[in-house]
């Protein structure tokens, strides 16, 4: 399993909307609302047959109302 985050820029007006229809993609771990440049933060697990770029590009991205997204890969420190 790979862990990302993903944070979310979303176009004004319509950050509850996406958050709303990942929720019901049920794709992620944990998401939470930032302050800053971008309006959510996604944590996901991707099994590891899973394409990082076109799964975030293919189920994030793709959501109504997502304006931009900057994705964050974890790797195993010690």
């Amino acid at each position: 399993m790979t862990c990302i985050f993903v944070q979310i820029r979303c176009k004004p007006g319509r950050t509850y909307d996406v958050a709303n229809a990942i929720i019901l993609k049920e794709v992620h771990s944990e998401m939470y609302s930032t302050s800053g440049d971008f309006d959510l933060l996604v944590k996901l697990y991707l099994t590891d047959d899973q394409e990082v770029g076109r799964f975030v590009n293919d189920t994030i991205s793709s959501v109504e109302g997502v304006e931009r997204t900057l994705t964050t890969l974890t790797f195993s420190a010690f």
